[in-house]
């Protein structure tokens, strides 16, 4: 098992709590929580050894694309492709719009 941790700037905090994934099947896990404002902080927990490389290009192309909210977020992988990778940010980001478009105003 390798740790990898990763930093990106950001805007205003993440407005609530995301899971997405389920560890106990195997599957790729993305929990997100709300992060001190102006940065996003990653920290990732992977079986694959030697992949802090592919993770830290994987996540640059997705958190360099467009800003974010602040957010705290961990990932347990469980050997996930970066393709998986993408998706399973994508359903949680999608997760976290939604919240926020159900939101009184």
């Amino acid at each position: 098992m390798e740790q990898h941790r990763f930093e990106y700037a950001a805007g205003a905090p993440a407005s609530r709590r995301v899971l997405v994934g389920v560890v106990g099947s195997g599957d790729l896990e993305v929990m997100i929580e709300p992060g001190e404002a102006g940065k996003t902080s990653i920290d990732v927990t992977t079986s694959v050894n030697g992949y802090g490389r592919v993770w830290d290009a994987q996540l640059t192309r997705v958190f360099s694309a467009e800003p974010r909210a602040a957010m705290r977020i961990r990932i347990h992988d469980f050997g996930a492709t970066p393709g998986v990778v993408g998706m399973r940010l994508a359903e949680a980001f999608e997760a976290l719009a939604s919240h926020r478009d159900q939101e009184p105003t």
